[in-house]
């Protein structure tokens, strides 16, 4: 597990990229307190379990931007995708 700071909230967690596509986080209370998507993210349902935080889009932008610089060790030797979000091009 290594340090990642959010770049839009200054959230800090420690993370652990077992892959491109896997992240394994872990937040303290001070992080969680401070993430601002957290914080804005309002409960959908009176049942338990129901109302998970689905993950801060910042931070895990934080964490990509920190694993592709080197900063954040990913485990895994598969390469970087060049844009995960965009879909495979047909011949």
């Amino acid at each position: 597990m290594q340090p990642v700071t959010c770049a839009a909230c200054g959230a800090g967690v420690t993370a652990r990229k077992s892959s491109w596509d896997q992240t394994t986080l872990q937040w303290t209370t001070e992080a969680l307190e401070q993430c601002a998507e957290r914080r804005s993210t309002e409960p959908s349902s009176d049942r338990p379990n129901r109302n998970a935080f689905p993950g801060c889009s910042a931070l895990r932008m934080s964490i990509r931007e920190a694993a592709v610089r080197g900063e954040l060790d990913v485990q895994s030797d598969d390469p970087l995708k060049s844009n995960p979000d965009m879909p495979e091009p047909h011949p």
